[in-house]
């Protein structure tokens, strides 16, 4: 009982500091009144390490505390091929597009979120684009953030013994609070903390573990048993089929990074370009050491642990770790990193899906003459709406849990998106009918190989989803009639550095 209160002791104190930045930033914009501009890109001022650790933060949700140590723990090394392809593709990501887009986003307009980027960088007036990405953003944030919902709620029931139920509505109801108060910056900032605190999280627990299993009298809680193949890469311990998908599919999930909004939307908040270089490195810099180390939680719980966590609750084995190598009361503020971990990510995703519908539906398809006042109480009423239906999600006794959840939504997002905003940076003759193409083609064939032929091919749905919205966005634009003089020289005006 002594631990459980030394442990709540430090979550309450986490859950207060996130909301006092939260009510911080809320009263600055009603000083500034910046605007839609301010709240949904914090005035397009992030500096670098916030804007990196804010980006990594809100990538690696609690699935990487929780499902990727998870799956190693049970599995073993095959599943590292998720951490090397997310390396990869955190790398590429911050190489190849985030300054670009950046850039490019500022000479389209001003550009404030990534469907209105889409639709100034054709020069278009029509909405059919902005109401597409619209209405799949508000789809796959509601999967996504039920995701994080779902964590907080194992995450109180194991260590507090609150019913799952009620501690996901109190974490919905603080994720929703803070993220309808203060807008992007406070988003930003609690992520920069956040990131911080996973990071410092993920170090400790294994080499503190570690240094306990060196002492003569460690006995791992369970005996330990390692099949065959669970320190070979190989999952299957030979290169067949099983393997090759295995591979295949922890590459793909590097795809992602192309066509998540909530991370793209990040690059595009930063304040310069010399801030941009800084963010690159402390961003793929944070990324490699997050990966790496929760990679090692999996191992090393593998063997303090030994098979005292069962299949279903694989996903505890960070949770289980930590209380039992440290005291109550540090363990409380490591454990605090998962609920950063959830919280991180599904601030990030309300915003960017509030955003969204009120940059480019509202205003443009319902209420052409909305004021900035009024577009922020609609995009703070969509917070609401998918936090209401994430956390439906998330008590609906089906749910397949945070993984599968994850899973889901990543690979939408990146077979949607990415194909796109790769072709819109880097191809002059792309157009607005080939981004459309691209975006409707990626998600259907994303969702239908998901239902129809995951299980029986072993393969990752972001990876045919990814390459059939290559081909129609490419098809489409090669058909289409090549973009006007305006939309070119904006493209040639984007490969350009600026200070600005």
């Amino acid at each position: 009982m002594e631990n459980r209160i030394e442990e709540a002791i430090a979550f309450i104190f986490y859950l207060a500091l996130v909301l006092a930045v939260g009510i911080f930033f809320f009263a600055k914009s009603r000083k500034s009144q910046g605007g839609d501009k301010e709240y949904f890109l914090g005035g397009r001022n992030m500096n670098g390490w916030v804007a990196a650790l804010s980006a990594g933060a809100s990538d690696m949700s609690a699935w990487v505390l929780m499902g990727l140590p998870g799956s190693i723990y049970l599995w073993g090394m095959g599943q590292v091929w998720i951490s090397v392809g997310l390396l990869i593709g955190t790398i590429c990501a911050w190489v190849f597009v985030a300054p670009k887009l950046r850039r490019y986003s500022i000479k389209a307009g001003d550009a404030i979120t990534i469907p209105q980027y889409l639709t100034k960088r054709f020069q278009s007036s029509s909405p059919v684009l902005q109401v597409i990405c619209a209405v799949i953003f508000i789809v796959v944030y509601c999967i996504y953030a039920a995701s994080s919902i779902v964590a907080c709620g194992d995450l109180f029931n194991t260590v507090f013994g609150i019913d799952s139920m009620i501690a996901m509505v109190g974490a919905t109801v603080i994720i929703l609070l803070y993220t309808f108060l203060g807008g992007f910056n406070a988003v930003c900032w609690t992520d920069f903390f956040q990131g911080m605190l996973m990071l410092a999280a993920l170090m400790a627990a294994p080499i503190v573990a570690v240094f306990a299993m060196e002492a003569a009298d460690f006995v791992p809680m369970a005996e330990v048993v390692t099949g065959a193949n669970y320190y070979n890469p190989l999952s299957s311990g030979a290169f067949d089929w099983n393997s090759v998908s295995d591979i295949l599919s922890g590459l793909g999930w590097g795809l992602g990074y192309f066509g998540m909004p909530h991370i793209l939307i990040r690059y595009m908040s930063i304040k310069s370009e010399r801030e941009m270089s800084k963010s690159r490195v402390i961003g793929i810099g944070w990324t490699t050491l997050i990966l790496i180390m929760a990679s090692v939680v999996g191992l090393v719980g593998h063997q303090y642990l030994g098979t005292y966590l069962p299949e279903t609750s694989r996903s505890l084995v960070f949770v289980t770790l930590v209380r039992n190598v440290f005291p109550a009361l540090l363990a409380g503020v490591l454990l605090s990193a998962i609920l950063a971990a959830s919280m991180s990510t599904a601030d990030s995703q309300l915003l960017a899906s509030s955003s969204a519908f009120a940059s480019d539906v509202y205003k443009p398809v319902i209420r052409k003459n909305a004021s900035d006042k009024e577009m922020l109480w609609a995009g703070r009423i969509v917070v609401a709406v998918i936090s209401v239906v994430a956390l439906l999600i998330a008590v609906n006794p089906n749910c397949a849990g945070i993984m599968a959840l994850v899973e889901c939504a990543w690979a939408a997002f990146g077979a949607a998106f990415g194909p796109t905003i790769i072709l819109s940076l880097y191809w002059k003759r792309f157009t607005y009918k080939g981004a459309v193409a691209g975006i409707v083609t990626g998600f259907a064939v994303d969702a239908l190989w998901y239902m129809l032929l995951s299980k029986s091919t072993n393969l990752y749905e972001i990876i045919p989803g990814f390459i059939a919205s290559m081909i129609a966005a490419v098809a489409v634009s090669l058909i289409d009639k090549t973009p006007s003089e305006e939309v070119l020289q904006v493209f040639e005006a984007a490969k350009e550095k600026t200070e600005q």
